[in-house]
């Protein structure tokens, strides 16, 4: 079993940074490929960004190319999502997830979901 807890949502404004991470734990992350998802009220859970067990592979769903960076360090345990040009369309809630296969940006193919960090971008 994998734990995820997700960091460092909060109360940002347009045009501003925020920094998420994500801290597993159970086992190591460093053969799973993770992603970060997010969820609006009234809108399906939705990929942002995806990023393979080497950190080889990477994916960014359109809307976020350019503005965001994903990472991990295996060694930690820990992936991060490095958010930048905040826009009032990006608040939501942002999920960590874990999946077995090694890369995937498919949100049916994850196993594990941490409970989520919540993103506002005030305008």
């Amino acid at each position: 079993q994998v734990q995820l807890v997700e960091y460092g949502g909060g109360l940002v404004q347009t045009g501003g940074s925020l920094r998420l991470s994500c801290a597993a734990s159970g086992r190591s992350i460093s053969s799973y490929g993770m992603g970060w998802f997010r969820q609006a009220p009234g809108k399906d859970r939705e990929v942002v960004a995806t990023i393979g067990s080497k950190s080889i592979t990477t994916y960014y769903a359109d809307p976020v190319k350019g503005r965001f960076t994903i990472s991990r360090e295996n060694a930690r345990n820990t992936v991060y999502l490095q958010m930048n040009s905040l826009k009032p369309e990006d608040a939501a809630t942002y999920f960590c997830a874990a999946s077995r296969r090694l890369y995937s940006s498919v949100p049916s193919e994850y196993d594990y979901w941490g409970r989520g960090t919540q993103v506002t971008v005030s305008s």
